[in-house]
Protein backbone atom coordinates (compact mmCIF):
# COMPACT_ATOMS: atom_id res chain seq x y z
CA UNK A 1 0.00 0.00 0.00
CA UNK A 2 1.14 3.83 -0.89
CA UNK A 3 0.80 5.85 2.27
CA UNK A 4 0.57 9.12 -0.30
CA UNK A 5 -2.58 7.28 -2.09
CA UNK A 6 -4.21 5.83 1.32
CA UNK A 7 -3.65 9.52 3.13
CA UNK A 8 -5.48 11.40 0.35
CA UNK A 9 -8.30 8.48 -0.60
CA UNK A 10 -9.01 8.50 3.66
CA UNK A 11 -9.24 12.84 3.96
CA UNK A 12 -11.06 12.87 0.71
CA UNK A 13 -13.77 10.07 1.64
CA UNK A 14 -14.28 11.90 5.22
CA UNK A 15 -14.95 15.21 3.67
CA UNK A 16 -17.24 13.96 0.96
CA UNK A 17 -19.20 11.86 4.06
CA UNK A 18 -19.29 15.53 6.11
CA UNK A 19 -16.42 15.10 8.46
CA UNK A 20 -14.80 18.49 8.96
CA UNK A 21 -12.51 18.77 6.45
CA UNK A 22 -9.23 19.77 9.40
CA UNK A 23 -10.51 16.40 10.98
CA UNK A 24 -10.34 14.54 7.72
CA UNK A 25 -6.76 16.39 6.76
CA UNK A 26 -5.52 15.32 10.27
CA UNK A 27 -7.00 11.63 10.28
CA UNK A 28 -5.21 11.59 6.84
CA UNK A 29 -1.83 12.58 8.02
CA UNK A 30 -2.15 10.05 10.68
CA UNK A 31 -2.73 7.17 8.64
CA UNK A 32 -0.71 7.83 5.92
CA UNK A 33 2.10 8.35 8.52
CA UNK A 34 1.57 5.29 10.11
CA UNK A 35 1.53 3.40 6.80
CA UNK A 36 4.60 5.07 5.42
CA UNK A 37 6.55 3.71 8.66
CA UNK A 38 6.85 6.87 10.67
CA UNK A 39 5.17 5.60 13.80
CA UNK A 40 2.66 8.08 15.87
CA UNK A 41 4.99 10.03 17.74
CA UNK A 42 7.01 10.94 14.76
CA UNK A 43 3.42 11.77 12.64
CA UNK A 44 2.36 13.84 15.22
CA UNK A 45 5.47 15.92 15.50
CA UNK A 46 5.64 16.09 11.40
CA UNK A 47 2.11 17.20 10.98
CA UNK A 48 2.30 20.02 14.08
CA UNK A 49 5.98 20.89 12.80
CA UNK A 50 4.62 21.69 9.30
CA UNK A 51 1.50 23.95 10.64
CA UNK A 52 3.47 26.96 10.56
CA UNK A 53 3.99 26.46 6.64
CA UNK A 54 0.43 28.23 6.17
CA UNK A 55 0.65 31.02 9.40
CA UNK A 56 0.54 33.80 6.97
CA UNK A 57 -1.99 33.20 4.88
CA UNK A 58 -3.92 31.80 7.98
CA UNK A 59 -3.53 35.25 9.58
CA UNK A 60 -4.06 37.27 5.97
CA UNK A 61 -7.38 35.48 5.35
CA UNK A 62 -8.17 36.36 9.26
CA UNK A 63 -7.59 39.96 8.50
CA UNK A 64 -8.98 40.53 5.21
CA UNK A 65 -12.08 38.75 7.15
CA UNK A 66 -11.90 41.58 9.60
CA UNK A 67 -11.95 44.56 6.45
CA UNK A 68 -14.85 42.34 5.08
CA UNK A 69 -16.62 42.94 7.85
CA UNK A 70 -15.80 46.67 8.09
CA UNK A 71 -16.68 46.98 4.74
CA UNK A 72 -19.99 45.54 5.15
CA UNK A 73 -20.67 48.43 8.31
CA UNK A 74 -20.32 51.21 6.10
CA UNK A 75 -23.60 50.73 4.14
CA UNK A 76 -21.57 49.97 0.60
CA UNK A 77 -23.42 46.65 0.83
CA UNK A 78 -27.01 48.01 0.49
CA UNK A 79 -26.25 50.82 -2.06
CA UNK A 80 -24.97 48.38 -3.90
CA UNK A 81 -28.30 46.16 -3.52
CA UNK A 82 -30.75 48.92 -4.32
CA UNK A 83 -28.80 49.87 -7.34
CA UNK A 84 -29.28 46.28 -8.73
CA UNK A 85 -32.73 45.75 -7.56
CA UNK A 86 -33.32 49.33 -9.27
CA UNK A 87 -31.46 47.50 -12.41
CA UNK A 88 -33.72 44.57 -12.04
CA UNK A 89 -37.22 45.92 -11.29
CA UNK A 90 -39.41 44.54 -8.97
CA UNK A 91 -41.37 43.18 -12.01
CA UNK A 92 -39.91 40.18 -12.17
CA UNK A 93 -39.04 40.84 -15.28
CA UNK A 94 -37.40 37.83 -16.84
CA UNK A 95 -34.60 39.34 -18.97
CA UNK A 96 -33.85 41.95 -16.80
CA UNK A 97 -32.44 39.38 -14.34
CA UNK A 98 -31.02 37.40 -17.00
CA UNK A 99 -29.02 40.49 -18.08
CA UNK A 100 -28.25 41.33 -14.31
CA UNK A 101 -27.17 37.60 -14.16
CA UNK A 102 -25.04 37.89 -17.16
CA UNK A 103 -23.10 41.07 -16.16
CA UNK A 104 -21.94 39.80 -12.78
CA UNK A 105 -21.50 36.48 -14.20
CA UNK A 106 -18.73 38.37 -16.74
CA UNK A 107 -17.55 40.69 -14.35
CA UNK A 108 -16.41 38.36 -11.69
CA UNK A 109 -14.78 36.06 -14.39
CA UNK A 110 -13.11 39.38 -15.42
CA UNK A 111 -11.80 40.27 -11.96
CA UNK A 112 -11.12 36.95 -11.12
CA UNK A 113 -8.73 36.37 -14.16
CA UNK A 114 -7.35 39.66 -13.67
CA UNK A 115 -6.20 38.59 -9.89
CA UNK A 116 -3.75 36.30 -11.45
CA UNK A 117 -2.00 37.93 -14.03
CA UNK A 118 -2.91 42.10 -14.74
CA UNK A 119 -3.32 43.05 -10.82
CA UNK A 120 -2.02 40.26 -9.33
CA UNK A 121 -3.82 39.90 -6.05
CA UNK A 122 -4.73 36.38 -6.29
CA UNK A 123 -7.66 35.44 -3.72
CA UNK A 124 -7.33 39.11 -1.74
CA UNK A 125 -10.59 40.28 -3.58
CA UNK A 126 -12.95 37.84 -2.58
CA UNK A 127 -13.76 38.69 1.28
CA UNK A 128 -13.86 41.92 -0.39
CA UNK A 129 -15.88 41.72 -3.55
CA UNK A 130 -18.27 38.55 -2.67
CA UNK A 131 -19.84 39.00 0.86
CA UNK A 132 -21.07 42.60 -0.07
CA UNK A 133 -22.93 40.79 -3.18
CA UNK A 134 -24.61 38.11 -1.84
CA UNK A 135 -27.86 39.78 -0.95
CA UNK A 136 -27.65 40.44 -4.95
CA UNK A 137 -27.62 37.04 -5.91
CA UNK A 138 -29.84 36.05 -3.73
CA UNK A 139 -32.08 37.99 -5.59
CA UNK A 140 -31.41 37.18 -8.93
CA UNK A 141 -31.60 33.01 -7.76
CA UNK A 142 -28.22 32.51 -8.58
CA UNK A 143 -27.04 29.35 -8.01
CA UNK A 144 -23.75 30.18 -6.12
CA UNK A 145 -22.20 26.86 -6.79
CA UNK A 146 -21.97 28.25 -10.90
CA UNK A 147 -20.18 31.41 -8.94
CA UNK A 148 -17.55 28.87 -7.32
CA UNK A 149 -16.68 27.60 -10.74
CA UNK A 150 -16.62 30.96 -11.97
CA UNK A 151 -14.21 32.25 -9.21
CA UNK A 152 -11.94 28.91 -9.03
CA UNK A 153 -11.94 29.32 -12.78
CA UNK A 154 -10.38 32.59 -12.97
CA UNK A 155 -7.87 31.46 -10.11
CA UNK A 156 -6.42 28.63 -11.80
CA UNK A 157 -6.61 29.11 -15.69
CA UNK A 158 -5.22 32.32 -16.43
CA UNK A 159 -1.73 31.39 -14.43
CA UNK A 160 -1.23 27.83 -15.89
CA UNK A 161 -1.66 29.82 -19.38
CA UNK A 162 -0.76 32.94 -19.45
CA UNK A 163 3.42 34.07 -17.94
CA UNK A 164 2.22 37.58 -16.56
CA UNK A 165 2.03 38.00 -12.87
CA UNK A 166 1.14 34.84 -11.21
CA UNK A 167 1.42 33.15 -14.13
CA UNK A 168 4.92 33.98 -15.32
CA UNK A 169 5.79 32.76 -11.64
CA UNK A 170 4.32 29.46 -12.17
CA UNK A 171 5.93 28.78 -15.65
CA UNK A 172 9.28 30.26 -14.15
CA UNK A 173 9.05 27.52 -11.18
CA UNK A 174 8.19 24.80 -13.65
CA UNK A 175 10.97 25.89 -16.03
CA UNK A 176 13.14 26.10 -13.65
CA UNK A 177 12.46 22.36 -11.72
CA UNK A 178 12.09 20.51 -15.27
CA UNK A 179 15.85 21.90 -15.67
CA UNK A 180 17.18 20.92 -12.49
CA UNK A 181 15.75 17.41 -13.24
CA UNK A 182 17.41 17.35 -17.44
CA UNK A 183 15.40 18.82 -19.11
CA UNK A 184 15.99 22.32 -20.54
CA UNK A 185 12.60 24.56 -22.02
CA UNK A 186 11.85 27.97 -23.30
CA UNK A 187 9.47 29.85 -21.39
CA UNK A 188 7.21 30.49 -24.15
CA UNK A 189 7.14 26.65 -24.74
CA UNK A 190 4.80 26.56 -21.82
CA UNK A 191 1.91 28.63 -23.33
CA UNK A 192 1.96 26.66 -26.03
CA UNK A 193 1.85 22.66 -24.02
CA UNK A 194 -1.00 24.29 -21.63
CA UNK A 195 -3.58 25.41 -24.46
CA UNK A 196 -5.24 22.08 -24.24
CA UNK A 197 -5.66 21.98 -20.68
CA UNK A 198 -6.78 25.60 -20.63
CA UNK A 199 -9.67 24.93 -23.26
CA UNK A 200 -10.60 22.60 -21.13
CA UNK A 201 -11.08 24.57 -18.01
CA UNK A 202 -12.82 26.92 -20.53
CA UNK A 203 -15.40 23.63 -21.51
CA UNK A 204 -15.98 23.26 -17.97
CA UNK A 205 -16.91 26.15 -17.02
CA UNK A 206 -19.03 26.79 -20.00
CA UNK A 207 -20.69 23.37 -19.05
CA UNK A 208 -21.19 24.89 -15.27
CA UNK A 209 -23.13 28.23 -16.64
CA UNK A 210 -25.13 26.88 -18.72
CA UNK A 211 -26.20 23.42 -17.99
CA UNK A 212 -25.20 22.36 -14.92
CA UNK A 213 -26.10 25.12 -12.47
CA UNK A 214 -28.52 27.24 -14.84
CA UNK A 215 -31.98 26.71 -13.07
CA UNK A 216 -32.31 29.53 -9.88
CA UNK A 217 -31.71 28.24 -5.98
CA UNK A 218 -33.00 29.87 -3.52
CA UNK A 219 -31.53 31.31 -0.69
CA UNK A 220 -32.51 32.93 2.53
CA UNK A 221 -31.73 36.68 3.37
CA UNK A 222 -29.25 36.44 6.08
CA UNK A 223 -26.68 39.14 7.34
CA UNK A 224 -22.97 38.46 6.76
CA UNK A 225 -21.42 37.04 9.70
CA UNK A 226 -20.50 40.36 11.87
CA UNK A 227 -22.92 42.92 9.96
CA UNK A 228 -25.41 44.52 11.88
CA UNK A 229 -29.32 42.79 11.98
CA UNK A 230 -31.05 45.83 10.69
CA UNK A 231 -30.18 47.89 7.43
CA UNK A 232 -27.17 49.39 7.49
CA UNK A 233 -27.67 53.26 7.85
CA UNK A 234 -25.08 55.20 5.55
CA UNK A 235 -23.70 58.44 4.17
CA UNK A 236 -22.12 59.20 1.15
CA UNK A 237 -18.96 59.64 3.23
CA UNK A 238 -19.21 56.36 4.52
CA UNK A 239 -19.35 54.80 1.08
CA UNK A 240 -17.09 56.75 -0.66
CA UNK A 241 -14.59 56.21 2.43
CA UNK A 242 -15.32 52.23 1.46
CA UNK A 243 -14.52 52.37 -2.22
CA UNK A 244 -11.26 53.96 -1.06
CA UNK A 245 -10.32 51.45 1.33
CA UNK A 246 -10.84 48.55 -1.07
CA UNK A 247 -8.90 50.78 -3.56
CA UNK A 248 -6.27 50.85 -0.84
CA UNK A 249 -6.26 47.15 0.04
CA UNK A 250 -5.95 46.37 -3.48
CA UNK A 251 -2.83 49.01 -4.24
CA UNK A 252 -0.90 48.71 -1.26
CA UNK A 253 -1.69 44.43 -1.89
CA UNK A 254 0.18 45.00 -5.24
CA UNK A 255 3.08 47.33 -3.73
CA UNK A 256 4.59 44.98 -0.67
CA UNK A 257 3.16 42.19 -1.98
CA UNK A 258 1.45 41.23 1.72
CA UNK A 259 -2.37 40.61 2.44
CA UNK A 260 -1.73 41.41 5.73
CA UNK A 261 -0.26 44.80 5.19
CA UNK A 262 -2.99 45.20 2.79
CA UNK A 263 -5.78 44.15 4.90
CA UNK A 264 -4.26 46.71 7.85
CA UNK A 265 -4.22 49.40 5.04
CA UNK A 266 -7.89 48.98 4.66
CA UNK A 267 -9.05 49.25 8.03
CA UNK A 268 -6.90 51.92 8.95
CA UNK A 269 -8.65 54.36 6.12
CA UNK A 270 -12.46 52.89 7.46
CA UNK A 271 -11.03 54.09 10.99
CA UNK A 272 -9.44 57.41 9.81
CA UNK A 273 -12.42 58.78 8.12
CA UNK A 274 -14.69 57.46 10.34
CA UNK A 275 -16.48 54.99 8.87
CA UNK A 276 -15.30 52.33 11.20
CA UNK A 277 -15.82 53.43 15.31
CA UNK A 278 -12.68 52.86 17.38
CA UNK A 279 -14.82 52.05 20.35
CA UNK A 280 -16.26 49.21 16.89
CA UNK A 281 -12.68 48.10 15.91
CA UNK A 282 -12.30 45.63 18.66
CA UNK A 283 -15.46 43.91 17.88
CA UNK A 284 -15.17 43.67 14.28
CA UNK A 285 -12.32 42.36 13.73
CA UNK A 286 -12.92 39.41 16.15
CA UNK A 287 -16.13 39.36 14.10
CA UNK A 288 -14.21 38.96 10.52
CA UNK A 289 -11.72 36.25 12.19
CA UNK A 290 -14.93 34.01 13.26
CA UNK A 291 -15.74 34.28 9.63
CA UNK A 292 -12.59 33.16 8.27
CA UNK A 293 -11.47 31.01 11.23
CA UNK A 294 -12.64 27.95 8.91
CA UNK A 295 -10.49 29.06 6.23
CA UNK A 296 -7.43 29.59 8.19
CA UNK A 297 -7.74 26.47 9.87
CA UNK A 298 -7.72 24.70 6.79
CA UNK A 299 -4.82 25.65 5.61
CA UNK A 300 -2.75 25.31 8.64
CA UNK A 301 -4.23 21.47 8.58
CA UNK A 302 -2.82 21.29 5.20
CA UNK A 303 0.67 22.88 5.79
CA UNK A 304 0.34 19.90 8.59
CA UNK A 305 -0.68 17.37 6.09
CA UNK A 306 1.75 17.67 3.00
CA UNK A 307 4.92 17.75 5.89
CA UNK A 308 3.80 14.25 6.65
CA UNK A 309 3.44 13.08 3.11
CA UNK A 310 7.04 14.51 1.83
CA UNK A 311 8.35 12.59 4.96
CA UNK A 312 7.18 9.45 4.52
CA UNK A 313 9.23 9.06 1.26
CA UNK A 314 6.25 7.21 -0.31
CA UNK A 315 5.90 9.96 -3.20
CA UNK A 316 9.45 8.88 -5.22
CA UNK A 317 7.70 5.04 -4.61
CA UNK A 318 4.52 5.80 -6.09
CA UNK A 319 6.47 6.61 -9.29
CA UNK A 320 8.43 3.25 -8.84
CA UNK A 321 5.67 1.64 -8.86
CA UNK A 322 3.78 3.31 -11.65
CA UNK A 323 7.04 3.25 -13.79
CA UNK A 324 6.63 -0.69 -13.38
CA UNK A 325 3.18 -0.74 -14.22
CA UNK A 326 2.85 1.03 -17.60
CA UNK A 327 5.72 -0.19 -19.65
CA UNK A 328 6.08 1.37 -23.01
CA UNK A 329 2.60 2.47 -23.27
CA UNK A 330 3.06 5.97 -23.88
CA UNK A 331 -0.90 6.33 -23.51
CA UNK A 332 -0.53 4.36 -20.19
CA UNK A 333 2.11 6.39 -18.76
CA UNK A 334 0.30 9.57 -19.11
CA UNK A 335 -2.94 8.41 -17.61
CA UNK A 336 -1.14 6.93 -14.83
CA UNK A 337 1.01 10.10 -14.35
CA UNK A 338 -1.81 12.37 -14.10
CA UNK A 339 -3.78 9.85 -11.70
CA UNK A 340 -0.42 9.95 -9.71
CA UNK A 341 -0.33 14.14 -10.31
CA UNK A 342 -3.87 14.16 -8.87
CA UNK A 343 -3.68 12.15 -5.95
CA UNK A 344 -0.23 14.41 -4.99
CA UNK A 345 -2.45 17.83 -5.66
CA UNK A 346 -5.16 16.31 -4.29
CA UNK A 347 -3.67 15.89 -0.86
CA UNK A 348 -0.78 19.19 -1.04
CA UNK A 349 -3.66 21.84 -2.49
CA UNK A 350 -1.06 24.21 -4.14
CA UNK A 351 0.27 24.05 -7.53
CA UNK A 352 2.96 26.33 -6.79
CA UNK A 353 4.25 24.08 -3.74
CA UNK A 354 3.64 20.60 -5.79
CA UNK A 355 5.78 21.35 -9.18
CA UNK A 356 9.05 20.68 -7.83
CA UNK A 357 7.41 16.86 -6.38
CA UNK A 358 5.57 16.98 -9.77
CA UNK A 359 8.67 18.15 -11.59
CA UNK A 360 11.14 15.65 -10.06
CA UNK A 361 8.96 12.27 -10.88
CA UNK A 362 7.62 13.11 -14.17
CA UNK A 363 10.44 14.42 -15.83
CA UNK A 364 12.60 10.96 -15.73
CA UNK A 365 9.53 8.94 -16.28
CA UNK A 366 8.61 11.34 -19.16
CA UNK A 367 11.78 10.91 -20.69
CA UNK A 368 11.91 7.30 -20.17
CA UNK A 369 8.43 6.75 -22.03
CA UNK A 370 9.38 8.94 -25.11
CA UNK A 371 7.25 11.81 -24.06
CA UNK A 372 8.37 15.31 -26.54
CA UNK A 373 9.05 18.19 -23.88
CA UNK A 374 6.19 20.40 -24.88
CA UNK A 375 3.99 16.93 -23.45
CA UNK A 376 6.19 16.49 -20.43
CA UNK A 377 5.08 20.56 -19.95
CA UNK A 378 1.64 19.48 -20.10
CA UNK A 379 1.48 16.76 -17.92
CA UNK A 380 3.09 18.81 -15.17
CA UNK A 381 1.19 21.60 -15.93
CA UNK A 382 -2.18 19.80 -15.63
CA UNK A 383 -1.07 17.58 -12.72
CA UNK A 384 -0.15 21.25 -10.84
CA UNK A 385 -3.80 22.50 -12.04
CA UNK A 386 -5.71 19.31 -10.79
CA UNK A 387 -4.80 20.10 -6.96
CA UNK A 388 -5.48 24.00 -7.42
CA UNK A 389 -9.46 23.57 -9.28
CA UNK A 390 -10.93 21.10 -7.09
CA UNK A 391 -8.49 20.08 -3.76
CA UNK A 392 -10.33 20.64 -0.29
CA UNK A 393 -6.98 22.76 0.43
CA UNK A 394 -6.51 24.62 -1.91
CA UNK A 395 -6.57 28.34 -2.13
CA UNK A 396 -8.78 28.03 -5.12
CA UNK A 397 -11.55 26.68 -3.73
CA UNK A 398 -10.69 27.76 -0.11
CA UNK A 399 -11.24 31.66 -1.38
CA UNK A 400 -14.30 30.83 -2.92
CA UNK A 401 -15.78 29.57 0.13
CA UNK A 402 -14.20 32.31 2.43
CA UNK A 403 -17.01 35.00 0.21
CA UNK A 404 -19.89 32.93 -0.77
CA UNK A 405 -20.31 31.13 3.05
CA UNK A 406 -19.89 34.79 4.43
CA UNK A 407 -24.00 34.08 5.72
CA UNK A 408 -23.62 30.42 6.56
CA UNK A 409 -25.35 29.11 3.13
CA UNK A 410 -22.95 27.31 1.23
CA UNK A 411 -20.68 24.01 1.78
CA UNK A 412 -17.40 24.10 1.25
CA UNK A 413 -17.14 20.34 0.09
CA UNK A 414 -20.07 19.80 -1.45
CA UNK A 415 -20.94 23.29 -2.82
CA UNK A 416 -16.70 24.30 -3.64
CA UNK A 417 -15.03 21.25 -4.00
CA UNK A 418 -17.63 18.88 -5.76
CA UNK A 419 -18.56 21.29 -8.33
CA UNK A 420 -14.91 22.37 -9.19
CA UNK A 421 -13.53 18.60 -9.27
CA UNK A 422 -16.44 17.73 -11.76
CA UNK A 423 -16.50 21.31 -14.25
CA UNK A 424 -12.78 21.32 -13.87
CA UNK A 425 -10.82 18.30 -12.83
CA UNK A 426 -12.45 15.89 -15.28
CA UNK A 427 -11.82 18.03 -18.35
CA UNK A 428 -8.37 18.95 -17.27
CA UNK A 429 -8.00 15.51 -17.25
CA UNK A 430 -9.04 14.79 -20.37
CA UNK A 431 -7.51 17.61 -22.04
CA UNK A 432 -4.03 17.03 -20.54
CA UNK A 433 -3.69 13.06 -21.76
CA UNK A 434 -4.79 14.63 -25.10
CA UNK A 435 -2.40 17.71 -25.14
CA UNK A 436 0.49 14.62 -23.99
CA UNK A 437 -0.45 12.50 -26.60
CA UNK A 438 -0.43 15.39 -29.40
CA UNK A 439 2.22 17.18 -28.29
Amino acid sequence: MNAVLIAVLVMLILSLVRVHVVIALAIGALTGGLIGGLGFNETVDVFTGGLGGSATVALSYALLGAFAVAIARTGLPDVMVAWVIKLVGRNEDSRKKALSKALIFFLLVIVSCFSQNVVPIHIAFIPILIPPILKILNELGVDRRAIATILTFGLTAPYIFLPYGFGLIFHGIVADNMEENGLVIALSDIPKAMALPTIGLVVGLLIAIFITYQKTRQYEDRPIVGAPVQEQTYTRLSVAAAIVAIVATLVVQQLSGSMIIAALAGLVVLLASGSLKWKEADGVVTEGMKMMAFISFVMLAASGFAAVIRETGHVDLLVTQAGSIVGESQAAAALLMLVIGLFITMGIGSSFATIPIIATLFVPLGLAAGFSPLAIIALIGTAGALGDAGAPASDSTLGPTAGLNADGQHNHIWDTCVPTFIHFNIPLFIFGWIAAMVL
